[in-house]
């Protein structure tokens, strides 16, 4: 199925770009999400119209997303759970979780679906984070659960 990408979608295409993909994805998800258009003649007309727009859009979010990227680039945040004898946490860390932390130490507003820990959060230690702030900016935390002492 031939569409319209409407923003720069990492590995696929940028603004404007007309592309052969899955119908699937193309309903489910680029078209859903508002990514792209099915590629009619209007449609293609109309791109062609807005596509400094939409280009102009897409520096903009760019140019957030570094100042996002140089605010938390290889930062340390300390999580403290609860944890057993043997150093595993009760439940995991989750990515909800991390963007909450974000947002109240740094004030910087992440969503949890961008935030993609290299592996499961179970356990006591220091776990790299990689943030997909932009299809061209990514940038990668540190996240260190502690153990939080019990209340008695």
């Amino acid at each position: 199925m031939k569409v319209i990408l409407l923003e720069n979608v990492g590995k696929i295409g940028s603004i404007g770009e007309i592309i052969d993909v899955k119908r699937g994805f193309a309903r489910n998800y680029l078209i859903s999400k508002k990514k792209a258009l099915f590629a009619s003649k209007e449609n293609i007309k109309e791109v062609e119209k807005i596509k400094q727009e939409l280009s102009k859009k897409d520096q903009d979010r760019r140019k957030e997303a570094k100042l996002i990227h140089d605010k938390i680039k290889n930062k340390t945040y300390e999580i403290k759970k609860l944890s057993t004898e043997n150093n595993e946490l009760y439940g995991s860390v989750k990515p909800t979780e991390i963007s909450k932390v974000l947002e109240d130490i740094d004030r910087v507003k992440i969503n949890p679906s961008l935030i993609q820990p290299s592996s499961e959060i179970k356990s006591i230690g220091d776990f790299t984070v990689s943030i997909n702030l932009h299809p061209e900016v990514q940038t990668q935390i540190v996240i260190k659960t502690v153990v939080q002492e019990e209340l008695k």
